[in-house]
């Protein structure tokens, strides 16, 4: 079942762990952009459905946890890049089912052409969506997505 976004709230853009390092962090795998450019490309796209965006990055779970929570009725949906977090952690798939609001899950690299242990996310099952591969672009097709799910 696909959730639908409430028409007032924030799109909750959040980026786990090493996610701050875009940019300097292997370019082969990811690209050149950096982690602000993906935060103006986010704030850029809400713009043009006249929606806001909070962007919060985090090397530490509890960090992004605490920021699902407070997202419970305040954002309108939430995209996220868990980062290596999306193959161990059940404490944050746990959280994102909290705020009740349609998710999905980006990932800048191809994580199904990757190492054998990216091939299984927790976040997956629970995502409306789930986007690899298409570099920072996909953040920006994320947004574009939740905001035409507003009712």
């Amino acid at each position: 079942m696909c959730k639908r976004m409430t028409t007032a709230g924030h799109i909750l853009v959040l980026n786990g762990p090493n996610l701050n390092m875009l940019g300097t962090r292997q370019p082969e795998v990811y690209g050149g952009d950096s982690l602000a450019d993906v935060v103006a490309l986010c704030t850029d796209t809400a713009a043009q459905f006249g929606r806001t965006v909070r962007a919060e990055q985090s090397n530490h779970e509890g960090a992004l946890i605490d920021w699902i929570h407070e997202a419970r009725g305040t954002a309108a949906g939430i995209v996220i890049n868990p980062g290596g977090l999306t193959h161990t952690s059940v404490a944050l798939r746990d959280a994102l089912v909290i705020p009740e609001v349609p998710i999905i899950e980006v990932h800048i690299s191809n994580v199904h052409a990757r190492e054998d242990f990216r091939h299984h996310s927790y976040v997956s099952p629970i995502a409306v969506g789930v986007i690899a591969g298409l570099g920072i672009a996909g953040y920006g097709y994320a947004v574009e997505r939740l905001c035409s799910l507003t009712s």
